[in-house]
């Protein structure tokens, strides 16, 4: 005890700790948006490595951004893809019908016809351009901004209608929030609001197609503020050490709902150097190029096909709009902050290289956006026959006894017939469904 205040006495004359908490460099409203800090380089200027190369080899690549379209609208570089004319449009087909299946679900929500949405804009190419790089079988296990992956897949609009208004076509039975998609026939997991947890899963999913010999591997998206979460570093280590055949695709949009990207990290290094330390190949890519988007994704699908390795992949992309239908993101970022994005706009960017090629104009872009507004329009109004959100038409009751076991157990049957009997009490003039 009589040591005590010599302690103290030592203990001050020691500099005092301070604890760093990131704070995004400018505030919604009262400040202007400023991304001159973000470093963009010369499109085509980024080495292409050989897709079998030593993961050493990509360390550059994880603070480079990959660029292939330039403010010319010309591709450059190794990692131009060279894609045909009818392959560019019918990525930008699938970008234009995104953008209006977003905007028609959306509004859809504020119209009170199902409970929630969350929209892609400004990310199309992260899903779009990279679902259209891998096999169609090639196992997917999406975060909740990948329904560009579908529907590049040909997954019908209505099936996505039916499970958005949890209505009695939804063929998962109303037992998942709206936007949380599933389908065993396009290589589809089902989605999670748990972040994260697609990552070890896809992981996982990889390690066993290696395990029995499959020629298919696996992808999954994450976003960067889930990057925090345990699970994603579990998969990362269990990717590296078992050299699974897989795919992490890092969707870094800027903002993880209404926390900037630096309280995951972001402002340290970039996401994509998180591959450096589990011995991953890295890649950071301009994500609203999506000839970029294409490449990289072609480049890390073919190496784990050959045995060669997984790959983390940063897409520096931007999420033009609210988290989902439940945030306004007005509160956190400035008004002007989407026009000021240095890197553009996905669609714009694809289109105006298809008219620099002389395969495209604006005539045609008007077109097949009006065609497209009409498909999703008349998709809708086909799937609200089923019902919408809140208006009766849903599934039977006695589906939520089903799907649980190959054969329902008697205990689960006595259940069903027991609330079929106190049902028919409740509703002697019929039950309703």
């Amino acid at each position: 005890m009589a040591n005590r205040p010599e302690r103290e006495t030592s203990r001050a004359n020691k500099p005092q700790l301070s604890l760093h908490v990131p704070e995004p460099e400018y505030r919604p409203g009262s400040e202007e948006v400023d991304f001159s800090g973000i470093e963009i380089p010369e499109a085509g200027a980024q080495p292409r490595p050989d897709e079998a190369c030593d993961p050493s080899e990509t360390v550059g690549l994880c603070t480079d951004l990959i660029r292939v379209l330039g403010d010319d609208n010309k591709a450059h570089g190794p990692w131009d893809p060279k894609l045909d004319p009818d392959t560019l449009r019918e990525m930008l087909h699938h970008f234009s019908l995104v953008r209006a299946f977003d905007e028609r679900m959306f509004r859809g929500q504020r119209q009170g016809k199902t409970s929630f949405y969350m929209k892609c804009t400004g990310e199309e190419a992260t899903s779009i351009s990279t679902a259209m790089a891998l096999q169609p079988d090639d196992m997917v296990f999406p975060s909740y901004r990948q329904q560009g992956v579908l529907i590049a897949r040909g997954y019908p609009l209505i099936e996505m209608i039916n499970q958005i208004y949890s209505n009695s076509g939804d063929k998962l039975k109303g037992r998942q929030l709206p936007i949380m998609y599933s389908s065993r026939e396009h290589s589809f997991f089902s989605i999670s609001g748990n972040l994260a947890t697609q990552v070890p899963q896809a992981v996982g999913w990889a390690m066993a197609s290696a395990i029995k010999n499959d020629s298919r591997i696996a992808t999954s998206w994450v976003g960067e503020g889930s990057t925090a979460e345990g699970d994603f570093h579990a998969a990362c280590t269990f990717a590296s050490v078992y050299n699974a055949p897989v795919i992490i695709n890092l969707i870094n949009n800027q903002w993880a709902i209404s926390s900037f990207s630096g309280f995951a990290g972001g402002e340290r290094a970039t996401f994509a150097s998180r591959a450096i330390g589990y011995g991953l190949a890295g890649l950071r890519v301009d994500g609203n190029d999506p000839l970029a988007c294409y490449a990289a994704e072609r480049w890390a699908a073919n190496r784990a096909r050959t045995n060669s390795g997984p790959t983390l992949i940063e897409f520096f992309t931007y999420r033009a709009e609210g988290h989902s239908t439940s945030d306004d993101p007005s509160g956190y970022r400035s008004a002007n902050e989407r026009e000021a994005w240095p890197l553009g706009d996905p669609v714009a960017r694809l289109k105006n290289h298809l008219i620099e090629l002389g395969e495209w104009d604006e005539d045609r872009q008007a077109e097949m956006d009006r065609n497209a507004a009409e498909k999703v329009k008349k998709d809708t109004k086909e799937a609200e026959k089923n019902g919408i959100l809140g208006h009766g038409m849903h599934q039977p009751f006695h589906t939520m006894f089903e799907d649980v076991f190959d054969e329902e157990p008697w205990h689960l049957r006595e259940q069903n017939e027991e609330s079929q009997r106190e049902r028919e009490k409740k509703y002697p003039d019929g039950v309703p469904h």
